[in-house]
């Protein structure tokens, strides 16, 4: 088992992005910045890229708080999935299951990951109309080097009101779905 973390400071400064900039990737794909705030898939590009390359994985897992369009879909007690590979996708979601945390696999369309192709470099990192979500589930893994790939967004249930399961604050979802998950490895 191998965790990668992508840890950086969110700052703007003279040389940040800008919409319209295309930047590469540490895989060498470039990126087509449409919404500067769809920030994290594109340092978590380069954290799974590193994981499929240098960790020696042969199944990868991430979990980020990416999306504010999975707690409109699915609110704050739900992790929203995307996957690249069904038996995978059920290994984790039954780890959540024993871990009491629900996790709902979202759509994946071929529509949808067109959309996520770019016209001037070869990915972009968020598009208009929707769907958010997945597309930034659909960019992530192309990163995954075709390795089963599961993205948890846990966006929704990451930030509790100290109703039910959920503490008031930080949550720390996810982290139980991983130990169970590790367990059976």
């Amino acid at each position: 088992v191998v965790a990668v973390t992508a840890l950086t400071e969110n700052l703007i400064s003279g040389s940040a992005y800008k919409n319209g900039d295309v930047i590469s990737s540490m895989k060498g794909t470039t990126i087509e910045i449409g919404n500067t705030d769809a920030e994290g898939r594109v340092t978590l590009a380069d954290s799974i890229y590193y994981a499929a390359t240098k960790c020696n994985t042969t199944k990868i897992v991430e979990l980020s708080t990416l999306t504010g369009a999975c707690v409109v879909a699915l609110g704050t007690e739900i992790i929203g999935s995307t996957t690249n590979n069904q038996s995978w996708f059920k290994e984790v979601q039954q780890a959540g299951e024993r871990a009491g945390e629900m996790i709902w696999q979202l759509p994946v369309t071929d529509s949808l990951t067109k959309a996520v192709k770019g016209d001037i470099g070869d990915l972009k990192n968020a598009i208009p109309g929707g769907a958010g979500a997945i597309t930034a589930g659909i960019f992530l893994e192309h990163f995954a080097e075709k390795k089963p790939f599961v993205h948890l967004d846990i966006a929704g249930p990451s930030w509790g009101s100290g109703k039910g399961y959920f503490s008031k604050g930080a949550t720390g979802i996810g982290v139980r779905t991983l130990y169970e998950l590790a367990k059976k490895q």
